[in-house]
């Protein structure tokens, strides 16, 4: 009997010990899976934070090429006519006038330029303002024509999803400018409870998506959009346009 009671004990004894490491055991998994998940977050963060600052020079730079093509194209020739009105003026007031009405203009264009310069500009504009600018400097420019048409109500967007929004629709802009021969490009922004849509498209050639050249900027912009929880789609065809659609969830707390 005392034997039978020994066993039992010892049996009770193996089975707490085997309860235990397999207690110790769940609770160091747990505690690995965790910590795996809290450095995943932190890098994700860090990850997030990188792309902004990338995203944000990008546009810095995008902008001053852009800047650079104005002061070329648009400010460089008033500066040109309104020499020209002077020298052709002599005593003429009514020329002087001329010469003068060109050197003002193209000083309120250096004006607007400086403000595009500052490079907290994207953060003091909306989506709205910011994609507005961007549109009208083509349009000045005689690239090509451009529309920008806001649906629903406007609603209000932290500051680094816009400036990642921004971004992506800027590089489609530069491909549609630098590759497309399009005439026409327009912008949608439709607003929703739930969600942000946005569409551009151009009535260029299209292009190959297959190109390696091509394929590693559509998964620029496609990454970009996953990064802020959005949904990028790209769409082209020979001879007939390419479009770019945006779906954003209002609701996302990304910050």
């Amino acid at each position: 009997m005392f034997e039978k009671e020994g066993l039992t004990i010892i049996l009770a004894l193996v089975i707490v010990v085997i309860l235990g490491v397999f207690v110790v055991l769940f609770f160091l998994l747990f505690l690995k899976r965790k910590n795996a998940l809290i450095k995943s977050k932190e890098d994700a963060e860090v990850n997030y934070k990188q792309e902004i600052i990338k995203t944000q020079i990008e546009i810095r730079e995008e902008t001053l090429r852009n800047i650079s093509w104005e002061l070329h194209d648009n400010i460089g020739q008033l500066m040109t006519l309104a020499k020209i009105q002077a020298q052709n003026a002599k005593d003429d007031p009514v020329k002087m006038e001329e010469a003068a009405n060109s050197i003002a203009k193209g000083l309120d264009e250096l004006r607007a330029l400086s403000k595009n310069i500052n490079p907290d500009t994207i953060k003091d504009l909306s989506l709205e303002a910011a994609l507005k600018q961007e549109l009208d400097r083509f349009n000045k420019l005689n690239f090509l024509e451009t529309q920008l048409e806001i649906k629903g109500t406007t609603q209000e967007i932290n500051a680094n999803i816009a400036i990642v929004l921004f971004r992506i629709l800027q590089e489609f802009f530069s491909n549609t400018i630098k590759h497309s021969q399009a005439s026409n490009l327009k912008v949608v922004l439709k607003y929703s409870e739930t969600r942000l849509e946005i569409q551009a498209k151009d009535n260029g050639i299209g292009f190959d998506s297959l190109l390696p050249t091509q394929g590693q900027g559509l998964k620029n912009m496609i990454h970009r959009a996953a990064l802020i929880g959005a949904k990028a789609t790209i769409q082209t065809k020979d001879n007939s346009g390419t479009s770019i659609t945006i779906l954003y969830p209002l609701n996302t707390n990304i910050s």
